[in-house]
């Protein structure tokens, strides 16, 4: 019999890297604007790391490791060519990692509200989940559009926190980088991140306060984290 001992309890999820491994599909459209611009294409395990910082940082890193020199007045137009065929191919090869589906479900049954606080604009994160058949599992998804600064900006997880319905002051994070860290810092809360996500310092190096390997371990790390 499930217990309710996350009952009061908000948990906040990142998107990218965290609960869905959306890196062939970011990649893919990166490397069809490189071959608009004729350049190289850029392998997936190459470019994997490039995500994490926004679509712009996206671009500048990925367009200068095929060799082009940055152009900072074409971004306004790489970006939205970028975003336009993103969300066109938005969940071709994009899936929930491992074991989160269940997770989610576990703490849910415990009591748990659900949140995401990503950095992924709003619409893009909620036609993902819409296209993964995940939506429904959150309270609410909020990109920057969401709230009043993005992470790592401590605004991003309370404000989504409440907008979930929760307490800022009874929430954990669930991320991959240094960002989702930073905003769990500045916002007082526990995180947690994932070791197969989107980050060039490996994850168990940037001092969490729990590292995980595959989503089984989630509710129990939790657990402790909250007792």
């Amino acid at each position: 019999m499930t217990t309710r001992d996350l009952e009061g309890w908000t948990i906040a999820f990142d998107l990218d890297g965290t609960l869905v491994e959306t890196a062939p599909d970011i990649v893919g459209t990166l490397n069809r604007l490189l071959v608009q611009h004729e350049l190289p294409v850029l392998p997936l395990e190459q470019a994997r790391n490039l995500i994490g910082h926004g679509a712009v940082a996206l671009l500048k890193r990925g367009f200068e490791a095929a060799g082009a020199v940055w152009d900072e007045t074409a971004s306004p137009a790489l970006l939205k060519a970028f975003l336009a065929d993103y969300m066109e191919h938005i969940a071709e090869h994009s899936t929930a990692y491992p074991g989160a589906i269940e997770a989610l479900d576990e703490l849910a049954a415990q009591g748990a509200i659900l949140c995401v606080a990503t950095n992924k604009p709003t619409d893009l994160s909620v036609a993902l989940f819409r296209a993964i058949g995940l939506e429904s599992r959150f309270k609410v998804i909020c990109g920057p559009q969401s709230v009043s600064a993005k992470k790592p900006d401590a605004a991003h997880i309370r404000e989504t926190v409440l907008q979930a319905g929760g307490d800022p002051a009874r929430a954990i994070m669930v991320g991959d980088s240094i960002t989702d860290l930073n905003a769990a810092r500045a916002t007082g809360v526990p995180c947690i991140l994932t070791s197969f996500g989107y980050t060039d310092i490996p994850a168990a190096e940037l001092g969490a306060d729990a590292v995980i390997d595959h989503f089984s371990a989630l509710p129990a790390v939790i657990g402790r984290l909250i007792t």
